[in-house]
């Protein structure tokens, strides 16, 4: 169906007469009776009785009434809300991240986001694959290495390193461990081999076990490695960003940790001015100033 036809059907149906719709629409009076004609041809029906004193609907015009007056109501609401969003942040944000950094690092720290812009609403994707930005799958991502894709706009958060963790209950039931020499007599928890993974991560899983092998428990994320840890399991090899909020996790071998993992945010370069995304940004820009500060505080420092 014309849009353009249904824009004048809708002025003529308001002003309940061909004169007084073309002068709203700047148009002809036969201009605008040729698009009236058109539309009841092309819906094989006729809109409106002709009097001499107007038009009158029809109760074909009617339904057609009804439906452009709802059209012509939402896209006054839409317009309205285009212009508010110069200001205002609202609407759906699609995020995604790894499981662990998003259940064991994000997630937490949501409140404080929606707590300040309670009309934003976030759809929270977390998976280990990459998911294709510019074709729009998610509308920022958080990843832990920089992102390929091209057309995006790429910003590094932070870095983060891969260490030992271990619940004290652990350490107190079992045998010391002084010296990584030491790890054979203990169950190591880590992400799977065949699990997407930060390389750092694996890098220092394979040097753990080129000492006496392990008993080993194998998970496909670090939420899942944190919760076999804090169960008493084993030492978990684990980023350093789950301590502020784990305190009661004691680090083992403080001298072993992996290379730098440096943590990414990225977004399509036509999102540059989207408010949600800005909000977003600076939101996750300041956690990790806090998240910083207390790790200094607590003696250990994020690169």
């Amino acid at each position: 169906m014309d849009w353009d036809k249904l824009r004048i059907f809708h002025a003529v149906a308001d002003a309940g007469s061909l004169t007084h719709a073309g002068e709203t629409l700047h148009l002809s009076q036969s201009a605008v009776s040729r698009q009236i004609r058109a539309l009841e041809e092309s819906l094989s029906t006729i809109l409106f009785h002709r009097h001499a004193r107007g038009l009158i609907l029809t109760e074909q015009g009617e339904l057609l009434f009804d439906a452009t007056k709802s059209m012509s109501h939402r896209l006054e609401a839409a317009s309205a809300r285009i212009k508010d969003s110069a200001e205002e942040v609202f609407g759906e944000l699609k995020v995604t991240t790894t499981t662990g950094f998003g259940t064991l690092w994000l997630a937490p720290r949501l409140p404080a986001l929606y707590e300040k812009y309670p009309d934003l609403n976030i759809d929270l994707m977390l998976e280990e694959r990459v998911l294709d930005l510019p074709m729009r799958e998610a509308d920022v991502a958080i990843r832990m290495k920089e992102p390929s894709q091209a057309d995006l706009i790429r910003k590094k958060l932070m870095s983060v390193r891969m260490r030992l963790y271990a619940s004290q209950a652990y350490l107190d039931k079992t045998k010391p461990i002084d010296k990584i020499e030491q790890i054979g007599a203990h169950r190591l928890i880590c992400q799977s081999p065949n699990a997407f993974q930060v390389s750092a991560g694996a890098t220092l899983v394979q040097h753990l076990l080129a000492y006496d092998k392990p008993n080993l428990l194998h998970v496909n994320n670090y939420f899942g490695v944190l919760q076999a840890v804090i169960s008493d399991l084993g030492i978990g090899v684990m980023p350093d960003y789950v301590i502020e909020d784990f305190p009661e996790l004691v680090r083992v071998l403080p001298d072993i940790e992996s290379g730098e993992v440096p943590v990414f945010l990225a977004y399509p370069e036509e999102l540059r001015q989207s408010k949600r995304i800005m909000a977003f940004r600076d939101f996750v820009q300041d956690e990790i100033i806090s998240h910083r500060r207390k790790i200094r505080e607590a003696g250990s420092i994020i690169a």
